[in-house]
């Protein structure tokens, strides 16, 4: 089978948080390596799920209404105009969301900036779109797009905005996409605020938000996203 790989799953690697998870499991050691958080899911989003598998509720649905939610949320968090129609897309999980938008707007040699270090998925999703991942500063005249994750996996890092205005104003004055990883928005420590990209002026409309339920409500395991 290894022989009928395409040249880019031949150069993949072994998932380093998997390697260390294994690791941990067998030296009965704390696991440090993968991002899930230590309280329980809230009593309502266990219910729900219960209720729903006891009901049947298993087949294909119209994802709409959760649509028409976001951008309410949207709305209240960071005062954007969305509309659900068209700018929200339901995924399972922030890693097909990233892959999805990754595919979506990188072309075979557009290069895509990402801050070292980041979350493993990156670079293989911009290798199999045929980009370039980068781990220098930008490069005007061929940057197609930026990753920002904040808050930010492993460091725990929340960008402030005024580190987020200097990404923006970069980003409007070379016309580069941002990308961004926003799955922890909502957990956060040292009173430390998270603020999107997309609400700073001139970048909604340049903004891809990928985000998860699944850490905010200590659900990964669901793997829904």
């Amino acid at each position: 089978m290894e022989e009928k790989l395409s040249s880019v799953a031949k150069n993949f690697t072994p998932s380093p948080i998997q390697e260390l998870s294994h690791l941990a499991q067998r030296c009965n050691a704390i696991n440090l390596a993968e991002g899930f958080p230590d309280f329980p899911a809230p009593l309502h989003i266990k219910n729900a799920a219960v209720s729903a598998i006891n009901s049947d509720f298993n087949q294909y649905r119209h994802v709409q209404g959760i649509c028409d939610h976001l951008a309410t949320t949207m709305k209240k968090l960071h005062d954007l105009d969305v509309n659900p129609l068209t700018d929200i897309a339901i995924c399972c999980g922030q890693t097909e969301a990233f892959a999805a938008a990754i595919f979506a707007v990188i072309d075979p040699g557009d290069e895509v900036v990402l801050f070292d270090p980041s979350y493993e998925t990156y670079e293989g999703c911009i290798t199999m779109a045929g980009g370039v991942p980068v781990y220098v500063a930008l490069d005007p005249p061929q940057t197609k797009a930026i990753v920002l994750n904040s808050p930010h996996n492993p460091t725990g890092k929340v960008f402030s905005k005024e580190e987020l205005e200097v990404i923006a104003e970069a980003c409007c004055r070379w016309d580069c996409l941002a990308i961004t990883d926003e799955v922890y928005e909502h957990i956060t420590f040292d009173d430390k605020k998270h603020i999107s990209l997309a609400s700073l002026p001139g970048m909604q409309k340049r903004t891809i938000i990928t985000s998860s339920l699944s850490k905010t409500f200590s659900v990964t395991g669901w793997r829904i996203g």
